[in-house]
This record gives structure tokens, sequence and C-alpha cells, in this order.
């Protein structure tokens, strides 16, 4: 402890040094900083950096619910990633056309001037190796690759026709979460709590469930803040084990002395707040409230052991094992118990036919046949406890996949695959304030290009927020001079799909 008071006086005592420096040289470094501020019209920088937030500066808990714009359909989010684009002509796009072309060469029109991630030369024409049919009173197109997913086809709600900038995985994920390609942009969950704070004090508001054995290509920037409050990122939590890397108290160490040690810690955090009014030490503290707080309730919200057998038998889910079917059980009792918004991602659907494991009637074909059970009971215990109704579920990829199949060196591949393709894939949602039942967004006779309803992934951004009860270009957030949004400075809301 008296080590700890030390090292506060010597930090105290460099602020001060800081604060006469700045004083004193009215013409030197404070003077051209506060030039710098009325010239531009910026706000000081401890409330620019937190612009929007007054529970910062006020030194009240960031994390606190806040009200959004106007009422909200969906109190909650569950975004289902799955990394590596799933091909949407094997499972909702049905093109009876593209079946008659099959091992035709691909029209010039679809070559000249466009970039592919591996294409080259003139590739032959693929026709879906899915069987189609319709289900539900809507008529939803379906492939038997799902089985499970026809039950809820009258919960759904399809965009046919999404297209996107990007065409390299880490580029396109980025693009997806971020609103940007590029590195230090906030994610998607962390503009949601910081708009609209955590239902739960005890639990992240933001907590993130990876499976498939690798995470994202484009890492854990698909989670982070960005230039938000570090607070604000999402959680990674693990199935089986510890859910969150030493959550657990070490040999020796009570919990009460975990608690006095992190209670003598916030002293100084908050004695320092009060010195240089750091924003980030806000966060610091809140972070050292929550992870002592989650110690006691995230073992407790992760144990499906507590579910009944038939429910764990409903979604496919093993008590001990780390599977997307128990992240799907786990995202519907973490948002039971107020988190605001969980994030499953699955790798291992970049179908390139490289090898059978990349094949789309190889390893992608078992990838739905693992995670569709899953998927389809979240949405049908969702729907039976009423949470359906006030959460949105999306699900789907970073981009989607070319209507030839792929070639490497001009040769056509031996195992049947697709090359990445950012002119039409398919993202479906269902849940709170959508139109259930309904598909908007048509592509070409072969599923190449958007001709109907295209929606840019900034369109389905704009949309999740506005279901979130936020205007997409009134969620800013000031840094660096300028105020920022996820939406960068496009999108525009899917009216269509909203009831």
């Amino acid at each position: 402890m008296q080590k700890l008071l030390r090292e506060f006086e010597l930090a105290r005592l460099e602020a001060e040094t800081r604060r006469h420096f700045l004083k004193k040289c009215t013409t030197g470094l404070g003077a051209m900083a506060l030039n710098s501020m009325i010239l531009s019209g910026c706000e000081s920088p401890a409330k620019s950096a937190v612009s929007g937030d007054p529970n910062h500066l006020a030194g009240i808990d960031p994390t606190l619910p806040k009200a959004p714009h106007f009422p909200s359909k969906a109190k909650r989010v569950i975004y289902i990633h799955m990394a590596g684009a799933p091909s949407q002509l094997e499972l909702f796009d049905y093109k009876p056309e593209l079946i008659k072309y099959d091992g035709v060469d691909c029209p010039k029109e679809f070559l000249e001037g466009k970039k592919f991630a591996f294409i080259r030369g003139v590739p032959k024409m693929l026709g879906s190796i899915a069987n189609f049919s319709q289900h539900g009173r809507s008529g939803a197109w379906i492939s038997d690759f799902m089985p499970y997913l026809p039950e809820m086809a009258d919960d759904l709600t399809f965009l046919k026709a999404m297209y996107t900038d990007q065409f390299n995985h880490a580029p396109a994920q980025l693009m997806m979460h971020t609103g940007s390609p590029r590195l230090g942009r906030p994610s998607l969950g962390s503009w949601s709590i910081y708009g609209l704070g955590s239902e739960n004090q005890n639990l992240p508001g933001f907590i993130v469930l990876a499976s498939g054995g690798k995470s994202p290509d484009a890492g854990k920037s698909v989670w982070g803040s960005g230039f938000l409050p570090s607070i604000y990122q999402g959680v990674q939590c693990r199935t089986g084990a510890d859910p969150v890397l030493y959550v657990s108290n070490p040999d020796g160490l009570s919990t009460d002395i975990r608690k006095n040690t992190i209670s003598a810690i916030n002293e100084i955090n908050k004695k320092q707040y009060e010195e240089v009014k750091d924003p980030e030490i806000l966060t610091r503290i809140s972070q050292y409230e929550m992870a002592f707080k989650m110690q006691m309730s995230v073992p407790e919200v992760m144990d499906i052991s507590r579910e009944p057998e038939w429910v764990r038998e409903m979604y496919g889910a093993e008590v001990g094992a780390a599977s997307f079917n128990n992240n799907c059980l786990l995202a519907r009792r973490l948002v039971e118990s107020g988190v605001r918004f969980v994030q499953l991602f699955h790798w291992g659907w970049d179908s390139h036919g490289t090898d059978k494991n990349l094949s789309l009637d190889g390893g992608f074909k078992d990838l739905c046949s693992v995670t569709d059970k899953g998927v389809t009971a979240l949405l049908k215990d969702l729907k039976m406890s009423g949470l359906l109704d006030e959460t949105l579920v999306v699900w789907g990829g970073e981009f989607g996949r070319t209507p030839m199949q792929e070639n490497r060196d001009g040769q056509t591949l031996a195992f049947k695959g697709r090359d990445h393709h950012l002119e039409a894939f398919t993202v479906w949602m269902a849940g709170a304030g959508l139109k259930k039942g309904v598909s908007i967004g048509e592509t070409d006779e072969l599923g190449y290009n958007g001709v109907k309803d295209r929606t840019h992934v900034h369109d389905l951004q704009a949309t999740i927020l506005n279901l979130m009860g936020f205007d997409h270009e009134k969620l800013t957030y000031n840094f660096q001079g300028r105020p920022f949004r996820l939406t960068d400075v496009g999108g525009k809301v899917i009216d269509k799909i909203l009831v």
C-alpha cells in the first residue's frame, strides 16, 4: 500500500510540474494549444475526448444505461458472423438459370475491369450444388444444406443484394463491423454500448464468443473500441475452464483480499482523475470494478449445465465443450441477463475449393450442418421466451462468393469452390422491429450483380442503429478534430424491412 501511495505522489508531482510549465510559458505549448482550439472551434481536450458522453466528465460509470435518440425497438443485439464468407448461392439466393450455365465459360462482362482475390483468366460458371425449396407462408428459398432453419422461415428478413467495397477478408470484416476497412475505428458493439450503456452492471455490456478454431482474419479489432474509451470494447469469453482468463482468484488470495486491493487501487485512481481529468482513468476504475463483479456473475451465466437437458439437446450443446452451438445457447443466457450486445464469430467459411476441407460439397456443407441447429434453436428459444420481440438477431459474412468456379493460374481446381465477391451477398435478420417473412433485394439471373434494392454495409449498420433507437448520423464521437460515426459519410436506413 505504501508503495502505491509513493507512486501516486510521484505522479502528482509530475502533473504539478507540467501544469506549472504550461501556465508560465504563455507563449509556448499552452498558448499554441489554446490558439489551435480557438481556430478549429474544438472543445477542451478532456471534453472533446468524451463528446456526447457526459458521464465521463461527471465521474459517473460510463456504462450506466442511457437514453437513445428515440424509443428503440431492439433492446439488445446478437450478431452472428460466419468468418470467411459463406456462399449465398448454396444457401439463400436460388438461381435456376445458373444451373443451366454450369461448366460454361464465364461471360466477359463479368471479368473485364473487375477485381478478384484469386481468379485469373476465364473461369467456368458453377451452378449451385445444393437443392433449394420454398418454406413457410413467406415462400422463402432455403437450401437443403440447412435442414433446421426452414422452421423459422416466416420469422426471417432477408437482404439478398448486399454489397461491400472490400474483397479481402480482414478489410471486409473491419468494414462490416467498424464501418471502415482500416484499423482504429470502433466496432458496432462498442458504438452500441457507448450510446446505450449496459443493462446489467455485473456483466460487460458487450461480450464476444468465438469458435471454429481461429479468430477472424481482422483479429480482435472487429470487437475493439478504436478511439472510444476502452471500457466500450468487447470482452471475449471462452466456453469451458475459466470463461475469462484470470477470472478466478490465485491460490492463497481470498475474495475479501481481492476486493480490498481493488478498492485501494481505485482510491488512488480517483485522486489521480481529480488531478488530471483524464477520462481513461475513469475507464480504468470501471474496468477494475467490473473485473471484480465478473468473478461472481460470469461463471454463473456461462454455466450451461444449469439449463434443462431438453434445451441443451435442442441446441446440440454439450456441457464443457467449446463449440458454436454452446455459444448460441450462451448468447441467449447473456441477453436474458441484460448483456446489450453479443457477438458470435465462427471461422472457416472461406470455400475456395483448394482442397476437400475448403470445398462447397465438403467442408462448407459440414459447417452448415454444424451451425444450423444452434442458430435455429437460438431463434426458437428467443421466440418461446418472448425475448425475440426486443432482440435483434443478425446473420451473415463479410462478402459473397462468385457464381463462377474459382481457378488458380487459369486452371480449374479439382474441388468445387467460389472466389470472394463484393457485388452480391445475403444477410438475414430476425426479431425486434422487423417485418417478418420478408425478402428484399434481387440479383441478376446468374447471381452476379444486385439489380434491385441493393443495400450497402453502411445501410445495414444504419438500420441496426435505428432499431436500437439511434439516428446513425447523430451518434458521433469527436476525435482528432472532427466528429466520427459508424457509417462514415454514407448509410441509409432500410425502411422497407421495418415495421
